[in-house]
């Protein structure tokens, strides 16, 4: 195989793509070139898995690959790739734990790598490099040098030796680290250029969830903070922390019909572009109902629609639309609606933002619909992160310009009603539902509670699901303390119901 050519040691360094498009996004690019990187994490992480995708990344770059292993043998590194789909031809993989890398030829008389001294392990991975004039290597791992080296002040040496001569030959090296020597090996994270940090949480219910954080690099400006990724067959997929002030745009701000008139009188004109609003109330009230209307009405004028099913599986809210006149079949045929069913504990919540990310950005949807809030904050333990990451999730679709509807489910059926978040925290315009008792029946109310961005009528009105879908009726004037759970009837208003024998959907 013909050597690749080597840049010369005063060439401008340029970037490396790692072959993970998230993370490059995270790193501004990619890694500048001709350094060495510390990739550290517990076993398990997905470092190995990492730096294969680095290596094959180049290699179709037209760049060669190294792998020096002495933690892993050549044969497991193949059954890694093959796991993912992937073939290893073209990478020079160099196992220390091989015959032949601990052969005599080699210069290397013991067996074990923790009995090799450490000098003649470098020399031979610096005579390998120095042979195949690679492009790009990896190195696995350095927990395998540090026992080798028996001191600190040996151990640096010898990784700044391996530093100066990677740099030398020009190559962009990646380093894993398995963590064994404890938290806070800060020797590493002084000599390496960068230094990335996977993580990963096993404390919770349902599959790990990983998070990746970029601790260090120099010279660039890379997005700081933890990220979801996920670690499944074709590699690391990683999913950049959302900041909602790099996103925005021109949009028109006139109001857009709920395709319910009385509901658009209540709202002050309709639902509002570039803000959300939020549908609370106590189970079965309506709320999922009220935000399909609303979808059912903008496909219709022409938009898309992503629908995010977090609560109801998709069976049964398809079923209930067609009863109540509202069929969504037609528009999952056509494309036009795009929905989803998530287990909150199959998802992150870093996963969950790209969804809709790629929703807005790629399939131009003009409406989000979350059902429910409630089950979206058990996708990650630790609520006050969760509720900061849907904050910025909600400024980022009111700046591309999109109506959100968010449903909340409120603890109990009558009285009053708590919720485990801060309401006026995450909503522009919120409503409210209530059940109340009226001659001898439930009956449901509706409100609007607040409206940030248009003026909203203050007056409760009675709602109800039938045959006919929505009905919202004039103001309950007659009533007091349906809020509150206590309503009295005053005088001789009429009800929807008044009139005909048609029940109450549920």
């Amino acid at each position: 195989m013909p050597k690749a050519h080597s840049p010369s040691p005063s060439a401008t360094p340029g970037i490396a793509s790692t072959g993970i498009a998230g993370l490059d996004d995270v790193l501004s690019g990619g890694l500048p070139t001709r350094h060495l990187f510390l990739v550290e994490g517990s076993p398990g992480t997905g470092k190995t898995t990492l730096a294969l995708q680095f290596l094959l990344e180049g290699r179709a770059q037209g760049e060669r690959g190294l792998y020096v292993t002495l933690s892993e043998t050549a044969q497991e590194l193949a059954q890694v790739a093959q796991s993912h789909g992937w073939s290893l031809e073209g990478i020079e993989i160099f196992d220390l734990l091989s015959d032949e890398g601990l052969s005599e030829e080699a210069e290397q008389t013991i067996l074990h790598p923790s009995e090799v001294e450490l000098g003649e392990t470098t020399r031979e991975v610096m005579r390998l490099v120095d042979e195949l004039r690679p492009d790009r290597v990896a190195f696995d791992s350095l927990s395998e040098l540090r026992l080798l080296a028996q001191s600190p002040l040996r151990y640096r040496r010898q990784i700044l030796a391996l530093k100066r001569f990677f740099a030398q030959i020009g190559c962009t090296v990646l380093m894993l680290d398995d963590k064994t020597s404890g938290e806070g090996d800060q020797q590493l994270h002084s000599i390496a250029h960068g230094v990335i940090h996977l993580n990963q949480n096993s404390n919770t219910y349902g599959p790990d969830k990983r998070q990746l954080r970029v601790v260090k690099l120099r010279g660039i400006k890379f997005r700081s903070g933890d990220h979801d990724f996920n670690l499944d067959r074709g590699g690391l997929e990683v999913f950049p922390r959302l900041s909602a002030g790099e996103h925005g745009g021109r949009f028109d701000h006139a109001p857009v019909s709920t395709g319910m008139p009385a509901f658009d009188e209540m709202l002050g004109g309709g639902l509002s572009p570039g803000s959300n609003l939020l549908l609370a109330g106590p189970a079965g009230v309506g709320k999922t109902t009220t935000a399909t209307s609303c979808a059912v009405a903008a496909m219709r004028r022409g938009e898309r629609v992503a629908f995010y099913l977090f609560d109801e599986g998709l069976h049964s809210l398809r079923q209930r639309s067609r009863c109540l006149g509202l069929d969504i079949d037609p528009f999952i045929a056509s494309g036009q609606l795009l929905i989803r069913s998530f287990d909150p504990a199959e998802v992150s919540p870093g996963q969950f933002a790209q969804a809709v990310r790629d929703a807005v950005e790629t399939d131009r949807v003009g409406m989000v619909v979350l059902d429910s809030l409630n089950s979206y904050m058990q996708a990650m333990p630790g609520g006050q992160y969760l509720l900061l990451q849907m904050h910025e999730l909600l400024a980022y679709l009111n700046l591309k310009g999109a109506v959100t509807l968010i449903i909340l489910s409120l603890h109990g059926t009558v009285g009053e009603m708590k919720s485990d978040i801060d309401l006026s925290y995450l909503s522009d315009a919120m409503v409210q539902y209530r059940f109340f008792e009226a001659r001898g029946e439930v009956l449901k109310a509706i409100s609007v509670i607040k409206s940030r961005t248009m003026e909203h009528q203050t007056s409760i009105r009675e709602f109800r699901l039938g045959a006919r879908g929505i009905e919202i009726g004039k103001p309950l004037s007659d009533f007091h303390g349906i809020l509150v759970g206590a309503a009295r009837y005053t005088g001789h208003q009429p009800l929807l119901g008044d009139g005909d024998t048609d029940q109450p959907g549920s």
